[in-house]
């Protein structure tokens, strides 16, 4: 890549993106002009450099939260007499400008990059997205279309339909992207380093948000009335993120991190105990490798202060999991199980938090035990379910909540079921269950032990998120973005293995 030419680019970018900003700002406002502005600079840069576009999604979405209500708070400084202006619904699209022009782009280009997949797995892949598309258009068509010209029917189920068909598909392309976007094991270590250092960033901001909770920099939620005394709230803003709960009186804390909301913090530090193990094992670089360990000690740690229950049941069972599966020295594995238990009884013994976390996460189970929970949600959407189409996209996502009329179902197959019926539920388990089993083959035929760590941590990943029925993670950031992303990189390492096999092979060569 040309640095002159890609600095001619950029100077011009800025220009088109800042008058169109101005223009639009006239119109709608000044964050309507700072949206624009962002949306139009990122959609070109991705659309003419789609590495760089994808790269920019990664690096842009653990720090969306905190960008977007930073934002509401410059314009509150300001003056602006709103109630928050973070929540502009433009600023929310950022993300996609990132994604979408970069997706449009590898689409039209010479050497498409869906050429790139081997027709074994590609033309399987296509039909059973094919057949999710289907049925979501169906639909879509049938259910969604008639409500919007049914006068009795409040909002817009149109553009309900439309939020929710992006919310079921949109991302799954990333799977082509992933793929596309790791050429070689520079790139794969780049990518694992990467996230290495977002993650350790994203938790040193989680704990200053709770020193600074703790020590009354920020206010808690003590002071606030009515339900922000129990549920997260902007009003309790602290730092990074979005809205947290703080609650010293009766003990409550939720705190949010980098992202928007809680709930979406806690599949963050799930997922993030897969990919930092899977770094500490498959590193080629020593340094790194201890890097990807203070990444894990990190993210149990902040599993343990942020309040997040799940996040405390899941992250300490994936690191052990994930030691049983890809220790081969079998005689060093109680060991590192007996460091990994003393790690976590100081961590726990230093924050002082441990027993307080382990009696709420256990008081939240029985109180609503998740099995109990997840039966009782598939029989209220069962006891509503007529024909074989659901209530139509969007009617049970969060997102669409200010376009019409919708449902919280708590549970992703159910939610999935409430709005594209049984037909769609089926043609969706089978396409993951399709993706589950592509992935598999590809980590088992890697040969180099390295990256055969690294697929068996990312395929364990793609296995729990596909059957994970517990909240909606394939409904909101980040796992709707990193489940499709990194089972394409997944599948890319047969062919990674085979780059470093032919490299053995001219070495072997050149020293004969």
């Amino acid at each position: 890549m040309n640095k002159a030419a890609l600095t001619r680019f950029i100077i011009v970018a800025l220009y088109i993106s800042a008058f169109m900003g101005v223009m639009l700002g006239l119109v709608g406002g000044f964050q309507t002009g700072i949206a624009c502005t962002a949306l139009v600079f990122f959609s070109i840069l991705s659309y003419k450099y789609p590495r760089i576009g994808l790269w920019g999604l990664l690096i842009y979405l653990p720090f969306s939260g905190s960008i977007i209500y930073s934002l509401g708070d410059v314009y509150q400084s300001m003056g602006e007499s709103i109630t928050y202006s973070g929540n502009h619904p433009l600023f929310h699209l950022i993300k996609d400008a990132f994604y979408i022009p970069a997706l449009i782009a590898l689409i039209q280009s010479r050497d498409s990059f869906w050429k790139l997949l081997p027709r074994s797995i590609l033309k399987p892949l296509l039909i059973a997205i094919a057949v999710v598309l289907g049925v979501a258009l169906i639909t879509f068509l049938l259910i969604n279309v008639p409500q919007e010209f049914d006068l009795q029917v409040k909002g817009s189920p149109f553009l309900m339909g439309i939020l929710g068909l992006k919310g079921l598909v949109g991302y799954i392309p990333l799977l082509f992207c992933g793929y596309y976007l790791i050429r070689d094991r520079t790139d794969l270590f780049f990518l694992t380093r990467l996230h290495i250092i977002l993650i350790l960033i994203c938790c040193s901001l989680a704990f200053l948000q709770y020193l600074w909770l703790v020590t009354g920099l920020c206010p808690s939620s003590n002071s606030l009335t009515g339900e922000a005394v129990y549920r997260a709230s902007l009003q309790a803003r602290c730092l990074v993120g979005g809205s947290l709960l703080y609650n010293t009186k009766v003990g409550l804390i939720r705190l949010p991190g980098t992202f928007v909301a809680p709930w979406q913090w806690g599949w963050f530090l799930i997922s993030s105990a897969f990919f930092t193990y899977g770094a500490s094992v498959s590193d080629p670089s020593r340094r790194w490798r201890l890097v990807g360990w203070v990444a894990m000690v990190a993210v149990l740690a902040v599993a343990v202060i942020s309040g997040q229950r799940i996040a405390l049941a899941i992250v300490p069972a994936t690191f052990v999991l994930l030691v049983l599966l890809t220790d081969r020295h079998k005689g060093w594995l109680p060991i590192k199980l007996g460091i990994g238990v003393l790690l976590a009884i100081w961590i726990t013994r230093t924050l002082g938090k441990v027993e307080e976390r382990v009696i709420s996460f256990v008081d939240r189970w029985e109180a609503s035990p998740p099995p109990t929970f997840m039966l009782d949600q598939f029989k209220w959407v069962l006891s509503r379910q007529e024909g074989l189409l659901g209530h139509g996209l969007g009617r049970a996502t969060n997102a669409a909540r200010r376009l019409g009329e919708t449902q919280l179902i708590e549970t992703y197959y159910a939610k999935l079921f409430y709005e594209i019926g049984p037909i769609g539920v089926l043609a969706f388990l089978a396409l993951v269950s399709l993706l589950t089993f592509l992935t598999f083959k590809a980590y088992r035929s890697v040969q180099d032990a390295s990256l055969q760590r690294l697929g068996l941590c990312l395929w364990v990943f793609v296995l729990f998120i596909s059957y994970n029925t517990y909240y909606y993670p394939l409904a909101v950031d980040p796992v709707e973005v990193y489940y499709w992303f990194f089972a394409g990189v997944l599948l890319k390492l047969p062919r990674l293995d085979d780059l470093v096999g032919s490299e053995r092979l001219c070495s072997d060569h050149k020293d004969a």
